[in-house]
């Protein structure tokens, strides 16, 4: 059987999440930065990168409201999330060139949600042969690229307002 270590998730396991400030809360509270991993902020969106991510440059769309449904969001602010999604593949098809795009949520823990009780969007980009041995064999994903050389590369490329 082969091992495989990643220490830097033992802090997050380990760590009492009950009393913790909801990480999406603190990307409105503080300056985008490779700290919070957030790559855009406006009054309504945040865009943040996946800190345990699927593949490169999967980011996170997050409405400031604190609700844990699309239902919990004004009509403004969903339709204001569209468009920074949108914005995100141009941003994901300029900087990786993938084949396709994942774009998606998840509504409460049997629909595969880790943070509970705040909408997001999962955007990532896929490519054709993504899924090699060490996913099918041993449950187990690669990704090539560290969160500083991602956050680099996609916060470059957000304006400070998206239209």
């Amino acid at each position: 059987m082969d091992i495989v270590f990643a220490p830097w998730r033992l802090e997050y396991i380990l760590k009492d999440k009950s009393a913790e400030e909801c990480i999406f809360c603190k990307a409105f509270a503080l300056e985008p930065s490779l700290d919070n991993l957030v790559v855009y902020r406006d009054e309504r969106m945040a865009v943040m990168l996946n800190r345990y991510p699927y593949t490169n440059g999967h980011l996170l769309v997050v409405p400031k409201p604190h609700v844990d449904s699309l239902t919990g969001l004004d009509k403004a602010t969903r339709s204001a999330a569209s468009e920074v999604i949108a914005y995100c593949e141009l941003v994901l098809r300029k900087v990786y060139e993938p084949h396709g795009i994942n774009a998606g949520l998840n509504l409460g823990r049997a629909a595969g949600a880790g943070i509970l009780d705040h909408v997001h969007w999962h955007i990532l980009p896929r490519w054709t042969g993504d899924t090699n041995f060490a996913t099918v064999c041993s449950d187990l994903r690669v990704i090539p690229e560290d969160l500083p050389t991602v956050f680099n590369r996609l916060r470059q490329e957000f304006p400070s307002k998206i239209e």
